[in-house]
Parts: structure tokens; C-alpha cells; sequence
């Protein structure tokens, strides 16, 4: 039975997961870097121990590090949070080899789940539609002309073994085949340790729709599907829950698909399945093994704590909430607050209301640093539809103080007054449309 957890992660999320660790009578224990020293998180969790410097390398990414941690303070378990060692399949074999319970999928899953050719044929075969393009590694340039004129352009090379948008390239014409086919290669090696490359049709206009799942290996839920369309170089800064591009077709269609491809997996844990939607097709994407930073919205039209499940999964004694889909009510909207500077935060004052939650790991006279993730909060809202939801939002924002360090706050809410945003005609060049005049 898990009775004292170690959180891999700092800032919103480790506080997140200590929070849920506390309503179930667990024991946490935060970790932190020496920049991390006067962290939210450390003050709440039952205990706190450094890590290391500053750097990631040496810190939040030191598996020997975090492990001795974790066997010097006796915990049961590792959350890994999001981000930095979430989805590393050596994380997690390192844990189980000390003896330790990862809340997570095991080292097998990811590691499939990693390879972006496996995944795409795995989806395939569950039902899913998969964005046309090759199924194997692209070995030549003469192989990937054949397949780029089979497709049409624009084309787009991703590192097979990749992610976090490194290592792609977009191709609009023969000419620049050889050049890009040269470049993802080296990217990808140096990137992922791996050149191999695969090639799909390059979507132009799509809106990104993903589906939030929660699975024990034999049982899995669905928890409906976010729209997360509004990005700025493919960083998410609002999420909402359902989305209004999505007909109850084709959500029970991408529900089906996805219980489907996550048995076939045996899966444990949260997890995302990422899409494309473009012209009524929604294309497969991949997998994040995980949970998403945007979980907040599939846990209010849910009503299931996403957090506490993985705990309870992790620890064999799923609830009866893993028994049958929850019924998904009304809708929830989600912004990121992330810094433009670094410096001392002055002034907090976060909004307040019902059907308002905000996660964060800021307060006055928190310093930001330049060290790692600039998302300073997540405002969450609930209300009974999307028009109320963007309208609530707006409120929020005009109550939000943060003083000292330059925010996206304005940015934000010139995008939520946006007339396509609000008509919620719009898709993922939305922010680059709009960008001339924030």
C-alpha cells in the first residue's frame, strides 16, 4: 500500500499532486533545486530535499539523484508530474529496479508509445485514423520524392523517435527534399540519440483536438476531449472542454477508437491521445503518456479527480469510478498565465469566484527565474456553456493582480475578445493571425 509519495517535479504541478497525496492520507515528499529553494510546493509537502543545482541536467532530470531521494526519505512511489522524466522509459525502469511504484504507465508502454511509427501502426489497428504517410523509416531521398508526390505537398519529416516539435520539417516542393531529408536526420540524431525519420501530409489549417483517458490495464474511462487549437509555436495557452468543432459522431467514433487502441495497450495510468482535425477527418497524432498540464478541464466536465486515479491505479485498488464512462456535463476553459521576464513578482491577487480554480505555484515575492518553464498559473473555469465560460474567463483576468514581471495577460484576453474565437471559427493559426495586433 503507497504511503509516502516523492514528486520528480516542481512549481503548479507538484503542488497539484501534493494536494491530492494530502485528501487521501499520504505522505509527500518535494524535491528541489538550489534555484527551487523558496518553492510553494516545498512548504507544503511533509518533507523537501534538494537535489542539485539550477540545471535540469542536474536536478529535475538526475535520475540517480531523485531516486536516492526517494530511498533516503522511504517512500513507496514516484510521481514524475509533466514534463522532465514523465515519459522517460529509463525513468521508470530505474524506479522499479530500486524497488519503487512509478504512477504511471510501465517502461514498455512508453517506450512504444515513443516510437511515433510503432504508435501509428498500433492506432491503426485500433480504429483510428492515422494522417496519411509512411508506416516505416524513410531510408532515401528517392524514397521520400516517391512518397511526397504520392501524397502532395506540403509534407512534413518528424523524427521518429521524437517529440516537443524538434526535429520536424516542413517541405513544399522537390527542390528542397535532399536539404530538409539531411537536416530532420541530423536532428533527429542529435535530438533523440536517433536519425530515423518518417514523412506525413502536413495539415494546414487544423484545429488540435485530444481525448483524456484513464486506464488500469483492463478497465478504461473516457473523460471527453479538449481543444487545444489556440497555440503560440505549438505552446498551448487555451484549452477547453468539449470542444465545439466536434459532433457527437465523431466523438463517439474517437471514444470507440481510443478505449479500443488503450486495451490493446494494457494501459495504466492518465493518458492523451493527440489529433489533427481537418475537413470532418480527426488524423491520430500521438500519445502522451502522461498526465497533461489541461487536465484540470477534463476534471470538471468529468467530475473525476484525474491525479487521485493514477494514485489508486498505481497502488491496484482502482475506484469504482474506473467502473463505467462518467456522464460529461456542461464546460470548462482553461488559460495559461505565463512570464515574458524574469524578476520578483510585487503582487498576487488571484481571481476568485464559483466555478473558479487556480493552479499555481507563484505568491508576492516569489522570483521567477530564467531556469525553467515560464508558466507562472492556470486560471480553470466551469460553466453551463462556452459563451459563459469565455465571459467568465474575461472576468477572472480583469480581477488577476500580478505585478512585477511582464505576463501574457493581455494577450490572453485580446484572444478570448477575438470574433473567432468567440464564434469558435478558428483553428491553430489563429494566434498568428491576430499576432499584428496583440
Amino acid at each position: 500500500m503507497i504511503k509516502k509519495v516523492l514528486i520528480a517535479n516542481r512549481g503548479e504541478i507538484a503542488i497539484r499532486v501534493i494536494r491530492a497525496l494530502k485528501s487521501m492520507g499520504i505522505k509527500s515528499v518535494a524535491v528541489y533545486s538550489h534555484a527551487d529553494k523558496d518553492g510553494l510546493w516545498l512548504k507544503i509537502a511533509d518533507e523537501a530535499i534538494c537535489i542539485g543545482p539550477a540545471t535540469v541536467s542536474e536536478s529535475y532530470l538526475n535520475i540517480t539523484n531523485i531516486i536516492s531521494a526517494a530511498l533516503y526519505s522511504h517512500c513507496d512511489a514516484i510521481h514524475p508530474g509533466v514534463g522532465f522524466l514523465s515519459e522517460s522509459a529509463e525513468f521508470v525502469k530505474a524506479v522499479e529496479e530500486s524497488g519503487l511504484i512509478f504512477i504511471g504507465p510501465n517502461k514498455d508502454t512508453i517506450n512504444l508509445l515513443g516510437n511515433k511509427v510503432e504508435a501509428r501502426i498500433l492506432a491503426k489497428k485500433a480504429g483510428l485514423d492515422v494522417t496519411p504517410g509512411s508506416f516505416k523509416e524513410i531510408e532515401s531521398v528517392s524514397e521520400l520524392k516517391t512518397l511526397a508526390n504520392k501524397l502532395g505537398y506540403p509534407i512534413i519529416l518528424k523524427a521518429s523517435l521524437g517529440g516537443g516539435g524538434k526535429g520536424m520539417r516542413v517541405i513544399t516542393n522537390d527542390a528542397d527534399l535532399e536539404k530538409n531529408f539531411n537536416l530532420a536526420k541530423e536532428e533527429a540524431n542529435k535530438f533523440f540519440a536517433n536519425p530515423a525519420i518518417h514523412v506525413e501530409k502536413f495539415l494546414t489549417h487544423p484545429r488540435h483536438i485530444e481525448i483524456q483517458l484513464l486506464s488500469d490495464g483492463e478497465n478504461v474511462i473516457f473523460l471527453g476531449e479538449r481543444d487545444c487549437s489556440v497555440q503560440k509555436n505549438h505552446q498551448k495557452l487555451i484549452e477547453e472542454s468539449p470542444s465545439n468543432i466536434v459532433s457527437q459522431k465523431m466523438r463517439n467514433k474517437l471514444k470507440r477508437a481510443s478505449i479500443k487502441l488503450f486495451k490493446l495497450l494494457k494501459y495504466q495510468g492518465a493518458g492523451t491521445i493527440e489529433f489533427l482535425l481537418e475537413d470532418n477527418n480527426c488524423y491520430f497524432m500521438e500519445v502522451n503518456a502522461r498526465v497533461q498540464v489541461e487536465h484540470p478541464v477534463s476534471e470538471f466536465v468529468s467530475s473525476i479527480d484525474i491525479i487521485k486515479e493514477m494514485i489508486l491505479i498505481s497502488d491496484n485498488n482502482s475506484s469504482q469510478n474506473m467502473r463505467e464512462n462518467p456522464i460529461l456535463r456542461n464546460h470548462s476553459m482553461e488559460v495559461r498565465i505565463n512570464a515574458l521576464s524574469c524578476g520578483t513578482i510585487t503582487k498576487f491577487t488571484p481571481p476568485l469566484g464559483p466555478s473558479v480554480r487556480v493552479d499555481t505555484h507563484i505568491y508576492s515575492g516569489y522570483k521567477v527565474s530564467p531556469f525553467y518553464d515560464s508558466m507562472l498559473a492556470k486560471i480553470i473555469v466551469y460553466t453551463k456553456n462556452r459563451q459563459e465560460s469565455i465571459k467568465t474567463m474575461l472576468s477572472c483576468l480583469s480581477e488577476l493582480e500580478l505585478e512585477g514581471i511582464k505576463t501574457n495577460k493581455e494577450v490572453i484576453i485580446k484572444i478570448l475578445n477575438n470574433n473567432k474565437f468567440v464564434s469558435g471559427n478558428f483553428d491553430t493559426s489563429l494566434y498568428k493571425e491576430i499576432e499584428k495586433d496583440l
